[in-house]
């Protein structure tokens, strides 16, 4: 089953070139492009098509949708024997599956919509918790589970907590996509740990949708990476957000039929996320401390704040990258961990935020 889940990084990786290619091409004829100048939080300097989403939706929904009904409709010999014995766990998973594929198709056709006409904000956001509501409620993807054990108030409680971190992770990915190759980088740096984590617990749905991911984003990359010839534009960030969260929701961090909620539970998709997020609250302080709108565009990102203390956008890219890797890298070791020490992890990979943070406001002043 390890080789299976492990093939399908190949199986995305080819979709997505190959899709990026037609898209590229497409778009261009079309005029379908992401003109400079167009959005205040982007630093091109020229004309590039904004259709990469197209590609990444399909590279990872298309092979998640045949696995799916080939589940069901091929007979269990034609399958390897490794798979075959999971294949009751997999048609179990179809009606989530099902979820996840409405909920994608619905924000992918929101991105689109909005590269095109450029939404406002209240609509975008509307949808967003509409997506997140539905996979919380319907599909059953919530965080703190534990807490569903106390009643009515634990559910709603459960439900509650999981749509706002569905709606944070979504904006910060969204929010991300602001240089060439960072959101798309720092998206398979997380979705790489996360399948390590998923194939060591046996988590082969989740494990199958994190390889997908990642060589669709890989993929991505070879076009997105400077200077940039396709953009994945918000109808690639806010799928490649959707399914971040869902990655991060499903995948097990403790018993789920224990009362006792150990530290990591709560702690390691935040520590996954620490980058991101960080992204995403410290633009929107710098926004309302100027009197500015949180969801207007502009240059106050990290990866800008990183460019204007002298890094090249190339090295900015690299660095968010390389923190990425190291408090993710923490969040990958504190699944192995119980009690005092994964709260110690959880710690050191916030401190590491914290220090990015007073080395960017102190070089700043100086």
């Amino acid at each position: 089953m390890l080789l299976v889940v492990l093939s399908l990084i190949g199986v995305g990786l080819l979709l997505c070139v190959s899709l990026c290619a037609i898209v590229l091409l497409l778009s261009t004829r079309a005029g379908w492009l992401d003109r400079s100048g167009s959005e205040a939080h982007k630093q091109h300097e020229r004309s590039v098509a904004n259709t990469g989403g197209i590609a990444i939706f399909w590279a990872v929904t298309w092979p998640l949708a045949v696995l799916v009904i080939a589940a069901w409709l091929l007979p269990t010999d034609l399958w390897p024997r490794d798979v075959a014995r999971h294949l009751p766990g997999l048609q179990h998973e179809t009606f989530n599956a099902a979820i996840l594929l409405g909920a994608l198709l619905i924000i992918h056709l929101l991105g689109l919509i909005d590269d095109r006409v450029r939404l406002g904000p209240l609509p975008k956001m509307l949808v967003m918790l509409l997506i997140a509501a539905m996979l919380a409620i319907a599909a059953d993807m919530r965080i703190l589970r534990q807490f569903e054990h106390y009643g009515a108030g634990g559910y709603l409680l459960s439900v509650g907590l999981s749509v706002l971190w569905i709606t944070i992770v979504i904006n910060a990915f969204n929010f991300l996509d602001n240089m060439d190759g960072l959101s798309a980088g720092v998206a398979m740096i997380l979705s790489g740990l996360y399948l390590i984590i998923t194939l060591a617990g046996g988590q082969w749905f989740v494990a199958g949708l994190c390889a997908l991911l990642a060589g669709a984003l890989l993929g991505f990359l070879a076009f997105n990476l400077p200077p940039a010839r396709l953009f994945m534009g918000d109808g690639g960030s806010l799928v490649v957000g959707t399914i971040m969260a869902v990655i991060s929701v499903r995948t097990t961090y403790f018993n789920p039929y224990s009362l006792q909620l150990h530290p990591h539970a709560v702690i390691m998709p935040v520590v996954m996320m620490a980058v991101p997020l960080y992204d995403l609250f410290s633009v929107t302080l710098v926004r309302l401390l100027a009197g500015r709108s949180p969801f207007r565009g502009d240059q106050s990102h990290f990866s800008h704040r990183l460019v204007r203390l002298g890094l090249s956008k190339q090295r900015a890219v690299g660095l968010i990258w390389l923190c990425v890797l190291a408090t993710g890298m923490s969040g990958l070791v504190i699944g192995w961990l119980e009690g005092d020490l994964a709260l110690i992890i959880g710690i050191q990979a916030l401190v590491i935020i914290a220090v990015l943070a007073v080395l960017e406001t102190g070089v700043r002043r100086l």
